[in-house]
């Protein structure tokens, strides 16, 4: 188990990384590093595909969707989602908006409690139930302050959950999965770096783009690589907790840019990081109860 924390941590350090490392590629903007990335991970990640042998799963998710229209325009709309994601992470520490982002991921474990209760019909202990009451009140105070919550929060909390529950759905949440949205995205990705102004002279006159590049491609592809071996090493509930360790860097990364939070924002964050601390609190709770059990 301590193999599996410690991929896991990993895993976590490395995407935070990313949004660290998006700063240094100017000047190109996040439009053009979003196409990049999905222009260099990919090609690690097919390496990746083909040493865990889940090509024949590829070729399964394609040739359904040439059977069945519905189920491709269901990729489709997958890869969108997910487009949309790798876009504003790259995006918001670029423009100022890394901490509003940072938020949404503190946000979104906790939306996807309540998704999973109305989607799923996943019960709800008295802990998760508290914490997304005190997370309501958590948005409900960032409202009242600024007039509504930034929208970066949103697309993250809200976005990303529609994307997970319909890759259950779909049953598509795989690295198969991920490669098929990661392919479906390279027509969107080549058209960003060639738009105005054309990315592609601007990495050539930049030498030192280059490694960071490369570094981009393989750091996505790693980190996807030791996150799903973690997911595949730890108990569900524990993996589920050490997801929280992602926003928490991405904190720290957006106070490392520049960023600060705001003197009327502090109760909004108190309350997310409150009600994350209850799911934490829970989970560790109900672990230990299971091996009490498991024991007796």
């Amino acid at each position: 188990m301590f193999k599996g924390v410690v991929v896991s941590v990993l895993s976590c350090v490395l995407f935070a990384s990313l949004y660290y490392l998006s700063p240094f590629l100017a000047p190109l903007d996040g439009e053009q590093i979003f196409g990049w990335r999905v222009l260099v991970t990919l090609p690690f990640t097919t390496a990746l595909l083909c040493v865990v042998k889940e090509v024949a799963a590829v070729r399964a998710l394609l040739a359904r969707g040439l059977k069945q229209p519905v189920f491709a325009l269901q990729l489709l709309l997958s890869a969108a989602l997910l487009g949309v994601q790798l876009w504003l992470f790259m995006w918001a520490p670029m423009n100022g908006r890394a901490l509003p982002v940072s938020l949404g991921y503190f946000l979104l474990p906790l939306v996807m409690v309540v998704a999973g209760r109305v989607l799923f019909a996943e019960r709800l202990t008295r802990a998760q139930a508290l914490a997304t009451l005190v997370a309501a009140v958590g948005v409900g105070h960032e409202i009242w302050q600024a007039g509504s919550m930034s929208w970066e929060t949103w697309v993250v909390a809200l976005g990303y959950t529609v994307y997970f529950s319909l890759r259950r759905w779909l049953h598509t949440d795989t690295l198969a999965g991920h490669w098929v949205d990661m392919a479906l995205l390279l027509p969107a990705a080549i058209a960003f770096t060639l738009r105005a102004p054309h990315s592609w002279p601007l990495v050539a006159e930049h030498p030192a783009l280059w490694p960071l590049l490369l570094v981009l491609g393989v750091v996505s592809a790693v980190a996807l690589a030791l996150y799903m071996i973690a997911s595949r090493w730890l108990p569900m509930g524990l993996f589920g907790l050490l997801s929280y360790v992602e926003p928490a860097l991405l904190v720290v990364v957006a106070w490392l840019l520049g960023e600060s939070i705001a003197p009327q924002q502090v109760l909004t964050y108190v309350l997310i990081f409150a009600a994350v601390g209850l799911l934490i609190g829970d989970g560790i709770w109900h672990l230990w109860r299971g091996r009490s059990h498991r024991l007796h």
